[in-house]
């Protein structure tokens, strides 16, 4: 599969219904794309469920972005002449972390299922599948990071083909870090993705394991997610959005740094999805400095992912190296 490089940011992650009302998303749009020189946005859409084992998906609550704010952002993106990648997600309203849902593999009475568990999130995927349609995206991500239900292969299969009746443009599914050589399905699907927040000094390893998987499955591989918090030895610990450490802007640079290389080094990386870029509460750029967050506005890896931009257009046609 040949196609263009995808240099998108993650945008308006956990927005509520109806936010696309809202003035200040469209400025923060068009920042994200003159800042990063990205030429795609990533739109996640977050359902939700009360806890890890419940069976329950729901993706019409006010916490949840509608289809008419998923218009209207693409509306936009296209405008600036960005290309669009829809993405599944689900979030725990307890706050346990999605990567925890899990039931029991052999079916217990009275007890919550995978077919029930399945038979919901189908249901949301679908209905994104059918957006996906409607604005032509350049790429769908059926799910994020649901490490517990990786190993159930025929329910995961039956529901891409169910999406691919709906939807005839490219798929992936976003594994979580270390996890690309235990999915057992990549066949199924059209790149395999996962989230790249891997260590600076342990790069390079994991990008020659995942470059194993990819070749195994003779399939292209983007980074559905990556990124780094601006704090001292987050650029060590890049998924732990939590770390202690003071702010630190010169540590996310040195792991942009580090990931843009790695990238550049490996054509048959063919994508990467920043984390994150907010819509509606975009910080003034001048307080840059002082964010400890995952954003580059305003920070030294804006201008890392600028330059990468560069690099990533003058090779597009033959990959990004």
């Amino acid at each position: 599969m040949h196609a263009p490089f995808l240099h998108a940011c993650t945008f308006g992650f956990m927005e509520k219904r109806g936010f696309s009302a809202l003035p200040q998303w469209r400025e923060s749009l068009r920042q994200m794309a003159v800042e990063t020189g990205c030429n795609a946005v990533a739109l996640p859409v977050t359902a939700l469920m009360e806890h890890t084992y419940s069976t329950r998906i729901d993706f019409t609550s006010p916490a949840v972005v509608s289809r008419e704010d998923i218009l209207a952002v693409v509306q936009e993106a296209r405008a600036l002449g960005l290309r669009v990648i829809l993405k599944a997600m689900v979030n725990c309203r307890d706050g346990y972390w999605r990567a925890y849902i899990r039931f029991f593999d052999r079916d217990v009475p009275g007890e919550p299922t995978w077919g029930e568990w399945f038979a919901s999130y189908e249901v949301f995927v679908f209905y994104l599948a059918d957006i996906a349609r409607e604005i032509d995206a350049d790429l769908f991500c059926i799910g994020c990071e649901t490490v517990g239900t990786d190993h159930r292969e025929t329910e995961w299969r039956r529901l891409i083909s169910g999406v691919r009746a709906r939807f005839s443009g490219p798929i992936t599914y976003n594994c979580d870090k270390y996890q690309e050589d235990l999915v057992r399905w990549w066949d199924a699907v059209d790149l395999i993705s996962s989230s790249g927040y891997y260590p600076l000094d342990t790069l390079d390893e994991n990008l020659q394991r995942i470059k194993r998987v990819a070749e195994s499955f003779d399939r292209p591989f983007l980074f559905m997610e990556a990124g780094c918090p601006s704090r001292q030895g987050s650029e060590y610990l890049p998924n732990n959005w939590q770390h202690p450490g003071p702010t630190d802007a010169q540590a996310q640079k040195r792991w942009y740094d580090a990931m843009c290389q790695g990238i550049l080094r490996y054509p048959f990386i063919r994508g990467v999805c920043w984390w994150d870029w907010p819509a509606t509460r975009l910080y003034p750029k001048a307080l840059g400095p002082e964010q400890n967050g995952y954003c580059v506005f305003g920070k030294p890896a804006a201008q890392t992912l600028k330059a990468f931009s560069g690099l990533v257009r003058t090779n597009e046609n033959g990959g990004a190296s």
